[in-house]
């Protein structure tokens, strides 16, 4: 079971997203390829290769789930990483690109999960940012050969989604 919740100082006020492994991978699949549709800047694509980075096919199942504020915020962007999401959100909830993915999915369950998503990023706000978060996610050393971010914004040559430091998710889910 994963879930998505907003952070300590906030969860009073909103109840956290609880799904089975195989709904949070249709989720994060939606959103990547959603994000992957819309990003423009560099900021817009890390947002959303952070997401695919919640690749269960590969870091393991169940592990996937995350505060709000565990995202990669800043604060300099906040408002326009906010509005990206935003709109990833509403595009994914319109099924944009989902004929990428190799099943069908629970679609109701899907948008119910994403509208509840959307709420959230609305709620959050910029004072609630963990800076240290995508400092720490986002570093990367000279030598090494698999970055957080791949270098380039490169895009799997099939699915046309952002590639993550594990490859293309949709790629990796069709294995």
């Amino acid at each position: 079971m994963n879930s998505i919740s907003m952070p300590r100082n906030l969860d009073h006020m909103f109840e956290s997203i609880r799904m089975s492994n195989g709904l949070m991978s249709v989720f994060i699949e939606v959103l990547t390829i959603s994000g992957s549709m819309l990003a423009k800047s560099n900021r817009e694509r890390e947002m959303t290769i952070w997401l695919a980075q919640r690749d269960q096919s590969v870091v393991g199942i169940g592990t996937v789930g995350f505060d709000i504020d565990e995202m990669p915020w800043t604060i300099d962007t906040f408002d326009e990483e906010k509005e990206f999401l935003l709109r990833m959100i509403t595009n994914a909830i319109t099924e944009a690109g989902w004929k990428k993915l190799s099943y069908e999915p629970r679609k109701d369950w899907v948008i119910q999960c994403l509208e509840q998503f959307r709420v959230m990023i609305y709620a959050f706000e910029k004072y609630n940012v963990n800076l240290d978060h995508y400092l720490q996610w986002s570093e990367i050393e000279e030598d090494d050969d698999q970055p957080t971010i791949p270098r380039g914004y490169p895009k799997c040559g099939k699915h046309e989604t952002y590639l993550s430091c594990h490859g293309c998710i949709l790629c990796n889910n069709e294995s």
